[in-house]
């Protein structure tokens, strides 16, 4: 599926408030202890794990590694269709401290999606008739979103969005 890239500083507060900064930048990684780097990001990659198995997606055999040095997070693992693998792609990619996921998950061939970075000022209306001609189309967005989006009037600048296929 590749790598997809997201706003850093916007999304789910997994990590207590904090950004999800695992591993410290080059010029302190000499005093952080190596075994300490590798327990924080894969404490990371547990937390980032655990928000998508509650999307229920039913992904099989899912791993999901953090690279806090990069700010990346590698999936891997089974998805019952491109629609589960792309929710949790963006599951994983709007949480804050994450940059970019690479979606290795494997599924079976489908339609691709688009996908759309929320502005200030946009609606999920708006973005149906960017897309699709037709504001009134704003719930296929909002149900393509689900479990992530909790109210189709509750979308934030610099979340990611699927936009899926009509």
């Amino acid at each position: 599926m590749g790598l997809l890239s997201f706003i850093k500083d916007a999304g789910e507060k997994l990590f207590g408030g904090a950004p999800a900064q695992a591993a410290p930048v080059p010029q302190q990684q000499a005093a952080a202890p190596a075994a300490n780097v590798a327990d924080l990001n894969a404490k990371a990659g547990a937390a980032i794990k655990t928000y998508i198995d509650q999307q229920n997606l039913g992904l099989d055999n899912l791993g999901v590694t953090f690279d806090g040095a990069t700010s990346k997070v590698a999936l891997a693992g089974n998805a019952p269709s491109q629609e589960a693998a792309e929710k949790a792609g963006l599951a994983a990619g709007n949480v804050a401290g994450v940059a970019g996921v690479d979606n290795g998950l494997q599924y079976p061939p489908g339609t691709a999606s688009q996908y759309h970075d929320v502005e200030r000022g946009d609606t999920l209306s708006a973005i149906s008739k960017k897309y699709y001609g037709d504001p009134n189309k704003y719930m296929k967005i909002f149900e393509a979103n689900k479990p992530m989006l909790s109210s189709p009037d509750k979308i934030y600048p610099g979340q990611k969005l699927r936009i899926p296929p009509l």
